[in-house]
């Protein structure tokens, strides 16, 4: 009998403890996504207040998301353009057939899909529902837009007083009885709130080996400066993972990247967050931008790439792809932010050194 993956152990639908394992590296045992695994969104809570205030910050946050991602999970809604009245109502009435033939909520979708039409600097653009409802209907458009069947949110824990953990535990509960979500806490051990179950997951050895005993790196070198220990370093709030072809919805440096690459014709055949597929039995790798006929990779690292097992695993990643004939570029957020000009230039001087040499021998074979 062939073996559940690691992702499919902890139990749908179900608040479940994930004992020893450490959220940075779950972050990149999920990078890219498994393609039967469920959409994955990461949370760590900046403050625990009370139940009603936690609950209803998340939805917000989880409606960004949402909105970011439009229309992603709107089949259809790509040829909208502009949040004027012919428009409006045309995504709205597109929503209703979507709902129609689905198990989604027609008034809820078609709110959703007529705010994302208009942006999210509109004006009073929160959702007019009840907390029931936008949770159900969020957790249903998330995974929509993988084209998943269901949604994780991962709570990355830090240690917490006992009412502080006990309401984060019972927001989690509230998210797995009204919105369908499935739950993974990880990170600090659970102290206070017995009735969650502990389940234990053992990764792929390709991963374990990035962290030691209890989730912590082995001795591979030293990180860059500032080095930061733990995913994620600042109070950041959601992440969520990239959709193929297109920026980070969460990364400003991704967007202003493509808006300064956009205009140069040089530029064309490049793909955005695509799955790297080598060989059928070789690990996978999605790259942020890459151009496959000339086989370059460019990287663009958040603040996540500081902890010490992500930065391992980007050395070990990028030695393994100029193994297989790639050139791989690596620009901080703030490099991008700066000076996008300076980034776009060194990207064309490498392309077209690339492309001097002839097409990449595994250009074809990336989807």
């Amino acid at each position: 009998m062939t073996s559940r993956p690691w992702w499919a152990v902890p139990p749908p639908r179900r608040v479940s403890h994930l004992p020893d394992l450490d959220p940075e590296l779950l972050r990149v045992a999920l990078d890219p996504l498994p393609a039967a695994a469920p959409a994955v969104v990461h949370y760590r809570p900046a403050a625990v207040g009370p139940l009603g205030d936690l609950v209803d910050a998340l939805l917000d946050q989880l409606d960004a998301v949402a909105l970011a991602m439009f229309p992603r999970w709107l089949p259809g809604g790509e040829g909208f353009d502009g949040g004027g009245t012919l428009g409006v109502a045309a995504v709205r009435a597109l929503a209703a057939r979507t709902a129609a033939r689905s198990r989604h909520f027609g008034p809820f979708l078609a709110d959703l899909a007529e705010r994302g039409l208009r942006g999210p600097r509109r004006p009073g653009g929160r959702s007019r529902f009840a907390a029931e409802v936008r949770a159900a209907g969020l957790a249903r458009v998330i995974a929509q837009a993988y084209d998943r069947e269901g949604c994780v949110l991962l709570v990355a824990l830090s240690e917490l007083d006992p009412d502080a953990e006990r309401t984060l535990v019972a927001a989690a509960e509230w998210l797995v009885r009204h919105g369908g979500f499935t739950v993974w806490l990880v990170g600090a051990n659970l102290r206070h709130a017995d009735r969650v179950r502990a389940v234990p997951v053992v990764l792929p050895a390709r991963l374990a080996d990035l962290a030691g005993p209890a989730g912590r790196m082995t001795d591979t070198g030293p990180p860059p400066e500032p080095a930061v220990p733990a995913w994620p370093p600042e109070p950041a709030v959601l992440a969520w993972p990239p959709i193929a072809g297109v920026p980070r919805g969460d990364s400003a440096a991704e967007q202003a990247l493509e808006r300064a690459l956009a205009p140069h014709g040089w530029a064309r055949g490049r793909r955005w967050n695509q799955t790297y597929e080598w060989h059928p039995l070789g690990e996978s790798y999605r790259l942020d931008l890459f151009w496959p006929a000339e086989g370059l990779a460019v990287e663009v690292d958040g603040p996540e790439h500081r902890g010490r097992i992500a930065f391992a695993n980007d050395r070990r990643r990028d030695v393994q792809l100029q193994v297989l004939g790639l050139d791989v570029l690596r620009f901080t957020n703030e490099q991008v932010l700066a000076d996008a000009p300076a980034v776009v230039d060194g990207i064309r001087r490498l392309l077209a050194r690339r492309r001097s040499g002839g097409t990449h021998p595994h250009g074809d074979e990336t989807p």
